[in-house]
Parts: structure tokens; sequence; C-alpha cells
């Protein structure tokens, strides 16, 4: 019996694969609403019921987040990927990315913006390619691959994401635009810039889990 016991207590669980689904789900989630806030953008005001699909979005990430917290908190029989507080952080991280897009178009249509700026369109198009390179890094939590060119990109495209921004509130300020104008694009840009910033954080927390992965 004695020997029976021992070897019951070296079985290992097996691993909860339903939070690796719901961060996957997630990062589809991310992909559609920076697609939508590109769209939006490129087409505003043509298009003013994207930011409907948006919201949509938002809720959407705000239902996925809720799923994995609970998950990780309850004692299932399966052993989470990663720590729990790793996985919190992380799908709390994906969310703000969501909800900073999804501020961002409210914003255009609260502040009553005849018509996009071109540094905006390029922001938004940031915000799609590094939501393309979270949805392929979150795919490597469940095949254990490579993060590391994945971060490295996400890290690239923030860079270039401050450019653009600098860039924008500079011209803001340099063409004699009307005071109220500056104020409300000045917002939009601070928003679109806190979305490809929350980009990097998830990136920051999936290079944390592989760390401890590999030790």
């Amino acid at each position: 019996m004695r020997v029976y016991g021992a070897c019951v207590g070296l079985v290992r669980r097996e691993v909860d694969t339903v939070v690796l689904d719901l961060l996957e789900d997630s990062g589809r989630n991310l992909q559609r609403a920076s697609i939508l806030l590109r769209d939006l953008l490129t087409e505003f005001p043509e298009h003013i019921e994207l930011a409907r699909e948006l919201k949509a979005c938002e809720h959407e990430g705000d239902r996925i987040t809720h799923d994995v917290i609970h998950r990780l908190s309850r004692r299932n029989g399966h052993r989470p990927p990663f720590d729990a507080s790793d996985g919190h952080a992380l799908a709390t991280a994906l969310d703000d990315v969501v909800d900073y897009a999804e501020q961002a178009g409210d914003w255009l249509g609260l502040y009553g913006v005849e018509g996009p700026m071109e540094q905006a369109i390029q922001m938004a198009v940031v915000l799609v390619q590094a939501s393309d390179q979270i949805a392929l890094a979150l795919a490597t939590l469940r095949t254990e691959g490579d993060l590391g060119p994945h971060l490295v990109e996400i890290n690239r495209l923030e860079n270039e994401g401050d450019r653009i921004q600098r860039d924008a509130v500079a011209s803001l300020f340099a063409n004699g635009i009307d005071p109220m104008v500056v104020i409300r694009w000045k917002d939009i840009f601070d928003c679109l810039e806190s979305a490809v910033d929350a980009a990097e954080t998830v990136a920051h927390v999936l290079e944390g889990i592989a760390l401890k992965r590999g030790r």
C-alpha cells in the first residue's frame, strides 16, 4: 500500500486547456477590435456603425476576461498552464487593449470629428499588426513554442506607435488648428497610444510566463 500511495503522489495532473482556449478567444477578439478600429478610422464618418461593433467586442472581452479569472480560481482537477497570477495579468492586459480601442472609436463620435487624420489611421494599422503578433504568441502557449520573435516585433511596433503619436501631436500644434480640435484629437491620439502600450504590456506578461517555464 505504501508503494501504491507513492505512485499516486507522482501522478501529474493534466493541463487545463480551457484556459488556453479562452485566451486564444481573447486574442481573436482583440484582432477583430483592432481591425474594426482601423476600418472605422479609414472610412469615418461613412461607417459610424462600426463603433457599435467595437462596443460589442469590448463586451466580449469583458466576458472572456471574467471566464479566464473564474476558471483559474476553480479547483477542477486540472493544473493551470501557468501561475494563476500570470493568467489574471494576461487576461486583463488583453482586455485593456480592447478597452482603449473601443474608447478611441467612441470618442470619434462623441467629439464630432469630421474626418480622420492620416496619423490616426497609421496608429490603428500598428495596433492591427501588434494584435496579429499577440494572437500568434498566445498560440505558442499551447505548443510551448518560441515567443521571442513575436515579442520583439510587438516591441518594435510599440516604438513605431510612439513615433507616429509624437509626429501627430506636433502637427496639431504646428498647423494653427482650432484649439478645440487640437484638444479632441490629442485625446484620441493618447487613447490610441494607450492601446498600443497595452499591447506591449501583454508582451511583457507573456515574456514573464516564458521565463518561468524556462526555469
